[in-house]
């Protein structure tokens, strides 16, 4: 088991509201976010879901990891695409329930090979990957991404 580590300083905090469940809606203190849920199989106009929340966050996250590492290394991440894929199902614990999260980058000019020591670096300073670390199963895809010259 992982032992939580405190932080030693706190750089933002925020506060989302949730009314209704996965049928209800999503709200933050500053209004910047105000979303209507709908389970993930109901295909309803207009919502969300929480996995597709926690997709998107994680995958700003883990890109701006990438960035971070890469300039450690005189490159430029700035390009690099993440998708985040979460999968929710069910599990053979008494909770039911859990997620599992892939997530697939490529950056331009990359061969896969190359990129995964990147991702690796990224995954260990990521705080969502932090967060998910001995609880979720995380899966770290690199893929070959032609330079932008080369896709023309």
């Amino acid at each position: 088991m992982t032992v939580p580590v405190p932080l030693t300083r706190s750089l933002y905090r925020t506060t989302a509201h949730a009314e209704g469940g996965r049928t209800g809606s999503v709200r933050t203190d500053d209004g910047r976010l105000d979303v209507r849920l709908a389970p993930p199989r109901k295909k309803v106009p207009g919502t969300t879901n929480p996995e597709q929340l926690f997709a998107a966050g994680f995958a700003a996250c883990f890109t701006s990891a990438l960035a971070e590492v890469a300039a450690e290394f005189g490159a430029d991440a700035s390009a690099a695409r993440v998708a985040c894929e979460v999968q929710l199902g069910t599990t053979d614990t008494p909770a039911g329930y859990g997620l599992a999260v892939t997530l697939t980058v490529g950056l331009p000019g990359w061969q896969a090979a190359d990129l995964l020591s990147l991702l690796h670096r990224a995954d260990a300073v990521c705080p969502y990957s932090q967060a998910v670390r001995g609880n979720v199963p995380l899966t770290l895809l690199a893929v070959d991404e032609p330079a932008a010259d080369d896709r023309a």
